[in-house]
């Protein structure tokens, strides 16, 4: 049992260890930002890539959403498991697979971690919004959206 324990944490080290040495150094500043239309998205947000490559598995993406005011993103999952940070704007957070946006606006510095397969949606208030997210890799074309009402 002890060699069993000692041989997941060796594996656990490894793994970890690997992880590290695939992350570089990398300093992104937000007037270097390249946005583009974000085509996982209704038309009018974008996406700006900060760190890593989201067609490779295993790889770290951190990336910013810009979302214009009134804006809705209808019900929908990924395959991955994500956190998503509101840097400006407000934003309302919902879960399920029925939009109802009649819930609180978030202000920035809000924190919203969600499983991967996990029905959710959102919309911003009367003023632009951008978002953090994080994500493991892939996640290329990996919405699935849902019909609402």
């Amino acid at each position: 049992m002890k060699k069993l324990l000692l041989l997941g944490a060796l594996i656990a080290l490894a793994g970890s260890a690997l992880a590290q040495e695939a992350m570089k150094v990398a300093t992104v500043k937000p007037d270097e930002l390249v946005w583009k239309d974000n085509p996982n998205l209704p038309k009018g947000a974008q996406v700006a890539i900060l760190l890593g490559d989201r067609t490779k598995a295993g790889e770290v993406v951190v990336q910013r959403i810009k979302l214009p005011p009134n804006y809705q993103v209808p019900p929908h999952t990924h395959p991955y498991a994500e956190t998503i940070t509101l840097i400006s704007g407000s934003v309302g957070f919902g879960m399920g697979e029925k939009f109802d946006n009649t819930g609180p606006l978030s202000k920035p510095g809000t924190l919203f971690a969600n499983p991967a397969r996990h029905a959710h949606y959102l919309w911003t208030g009367t003023e632009e919004a951008i978002l953090q997210g994080q994500f493991i890799g892939p996640g290329g074309r990996g919405h699935r959206l849902h019909k609402s009402g």
